[in-house]
């Protein structure tokens, strides 16, 4: 259970930031020599963070290229920071190297033709600086995002690139002490921001307005960096689940499913979806629905245990042919859903019927994730319920406890 509070003390020890970078730094090398890498090349805002543990403002976020940081064996970690914002970054992270600390060169969703070509080669030619200063300039060099002018750059240079996304996500998969107290955090923020809903939802508010309340309790909890999305589907809305808000008007007695994906804390994110009824109880029939979900649910926690598989949890959720009358498992992409939780919101593992019975992963000690289930009418009602997990050896540790045995009535 978390047993600390959500700020530093000078009398208790709570989460170590130091220890966690240590520990992130070790995981990302050990990865990088295990797949035999001289480098990694990070562009997506969760890898530059695992390395060098600085902040992707807002603007930044989505844009690989506008910063991004390398990892060279025997080096330190080198950030390319967008613009001037190193100096900030001097100041404020002095676990890099002064001179590790430079600025980028972009061109992603800027520049495009002949000025994204120049740009490139500026980006090139200070990649193979790196490169040549660690002696690793003819070793292959992991990249996690990869796109034309880059293909083009890598190919003139005579640069063996190679894939660097899935040695970082097998970093990131086994969480340190620090980085599960960090989640068992988002978790109680979690369960509070829940409570605060079954208290404010009524009928007569539109589902945006349910989300705005939401977005503003969040944003006054220190650390809360980033609300990526409240999800708020209601009624028909909620089958085939909507994954969005909108204007409509909730209305008595309907079903109302909310998910906190993500809240960001510290770079900790959630994904944590409740089921309530507004102004009303729900029917038999949701009710049994409901039930159906919830033992979906249950039954895959069941299976988390270390040496476990994905396709171990995969298998307790019915079949999507079957049970909806889909083609496919892909046309119920993320309805039965687990998926890693840390610095992104798709960590390792990502649990689905539509790869984890034919190729499945092995579960770790360590890994944090949720796992999540749905079922509905169609334009009727649907059900959602969710839960964030921390693996650990003797079994699951589940880190959300807002009520979910039941559908949560409210107003």
């Amino acid at each position: 259970m978390a047993s600390f509070g959500s700020v530093g003390m000078d009398w208790q020890e709570r989460i170590n930031w130091q220890r966690m970078r240590e520990y992130r730094l070790g995981r990302a090398r050990e990865a990088m020599r295990r797949h035999e890498l001289g480098a990694i090349l990070c562009m997506y805002d969760e890898n530059v963070r695992y390395i060098t543990s600085t902040l992707t403002p807002g603007w930044n976020r989505l844009k690989p290229g506008l910063r991004y940081a390398i990892l060279v064996e025997g080096l330190e970690p080198i950030l390319f920071e967008q613009g001037d914002i190193g100096i900030h970054v001097e100041k404020h992270s002095p676990w890099l190297l002064k001179e590790n600390i430079r600025h980028s060169f972009s061109w992603i969703k800027g520049a495009a033709g002949p000025a994204s070509e120049v740009q490139v080669d500026k980006f090139i030619k200070a990649l193979l600086e790196a490169l040549e200063e660690a002696g690793v300039r003819n070793m292959p060099l992991g990249v996690d995002f990869i796109d034309i002018n880059m293909m083009r750059g890598f190919e003139k240079a005579g640069i063996t690139w190679t894939d660097g996304m899935t040695p970082m996500m097998e970093a990131r998969a086994v969480k340190n002490q620090d980085e599960q107290e960090a989640m068992r955090i988002v978790g109680a923020i979690g369960d509070a921001m829940h409570y605060e809903f079954s208290q404010f939802l009524k009928p007569g508010l539109t589902e945006n307005q349910v989300t705005a309340f939401g977005m503003k309790y969040l944003y006054d909890i220190p650390g809360m960096e980033d609300v990526e999305d409240i999800i708020v589907s209601s009624g028909p809305n909620a089958w085939p689940n909507w994954r969005n808000f909108s204007d409509r008007i909730i209305r008595p007695g309907e079903i109302v499913i909310i998910d906190l994906a993500a809240l960001t804390w510290n770079g900790f994110k959630s994904c944590y979806y409740r089921t309530y009824c507004a102004g009303g109880k729900p029917t038999a029939e949701q009710n049994d629905y409901y039930a159906m979900a919830l033992g979906w649910l249950n039954d895959s926690i069941a299976e988390v245990r270390p040496g476990a598989s994905t396709r171990d949890i995969a298998s307790k959720w019915p079949d999507a042919t079957e049970l909806w009358g889909y083609e496919d498992e892909d046309q119920a992409a993320a309805n039965l859903w687990g998926h890693g939780l840390g610095l992104a919101q798709y960590d390792m593992p990502v649990i689905s019927r539509i790869w984890s019975l034919d190729f499945p992963q092995e579960i770790q000690e360590g890994m944090v994730f949720a796992l999540e289930t749905q079922h509905g009418k169609v334009h009727d009602f649907g059900v959602r319920i969710e839960e964030m997990i921390i693996v650990q050896k003797d079994g699951p540790e589940l880190i959300t406890t807002f009520n979910v045995n039941e559908i949560t009535q409210a107003g």
